[in-house]
């Protein structure tokens, strides 16, 4: 049986359209995620990047692999029935820690999060990968956005660079060019969402944000996973997060002593 947070029919969504919401699957840990946004924001680490022009309004943050550093931020990652969910929406039997990312759009923060795939941009390929994107907030309309089926589209889309808007790798050939989701009528799903609720989607969903034209923040923490298939993958430059010195080879699983595994249901077993 799946986890009680979710159905059969969230794991049949998420197979056949690569996204899924998952009603309050934070919500016991919105306090705790709130105080770790608000640490990652007064002590940024060193992938941290302010995503507008100096002619824009507002403030766009974003941040990635600090569990290591925030405590509120592992506390939860290893509390939660995070990796529960992830195995059954997974249909995995294994769930790793890839890592966490905090986006925080201010009040007035026009800019939308540009449409992309997360897959191009990491070094990890497999059927079985997952991120969650949880508000901590509540949210209405500057919410996340997801092209469903995208999973399955025979190539990826280019990755770009989110401020500079040039090509993240010298290869573009490899890849399509980033669509209009709107502009081409395409299956989008977006959630009403209460602080703590999560949006499931695989590595390689199209997806992005709205700007953030209300009067409230909008603070997001998001979560990449890795299941049982996912393996060590080259790619044609550095990629984000880039992870110096990792010394693995391509066909590897990512080395437990830095993407630590969270559930084992064979080891339990």
């Amino acid at each position: 049986m799946p986890h009680p947070l979710i159905t059969k029919e969230d794991i049949n969504t998420y197979a056949r359209d690569g996204v899924v919401l998952i009603r309050g699957l934070f919500a016991d840990h919105v306090e705790a995620l709130r105080a770790g946004v608000a640490q990652n924001m007064a002590h940024p680490g060193p992938y941290a990047a302010e995503n507008l022009h100096k002619h824009e309004s507002g403030r766009f943050f974003d941040d990635y692999c600090n569990w290591d550093r925030i405590d509120a931020f592992s506390e939860v990652i290893r509390s939660s029935a995070v990796a529960e969910v992830a195995a059954d929406l997974m249909q995995s039997r294994r769930v790793q820690l890839f890592h966490d990312h905090v986006l925080v759009k201010e009040p007035g923060t026009s800019k939308p999060t540009p449409w992309h795939q997360d897959a191009p941009y990491y070094f990890v390929e497999g059927e079985q990968t997952i991120s969650f994107w949880s508000p901590l907030d509540p949210v209405t309309e500057a919410t996340l956005r997801c092209v469903a089926g995208s999973h399955r589209w025979p190539k990826p889309v280019l990755p770009t660079r989110w401020l500079a808007e040039t090509d993240f790798y010298p290869d573009s050939e490899a890849y399509i060019p980033v669509p209009d989701p709107d502009a081409e009528g395409m299956d989008i799903r977006e959630f009403q969402m209460a602080p703590g609720d999560a949006v499931a989607f695989h590595y390689r969903v199209l997806h992005g944000a709205r700007g953030n034209d209300a009067s409230t923040r909008r603070r997001a923490f998001s979560l990449r996973l890795l299941g049982d298939d996912a393996r060590y993958v080259a790619r044609p430059g550095p990629t984000s997060p880039p992870f110096p010195g990792h010394d693995m080879q391509p066909g590897q699983r990512l080395r437990a002593d830095w993407f630590p595994v969270l559930l084992d249901r064979d080891a339990a077993a």
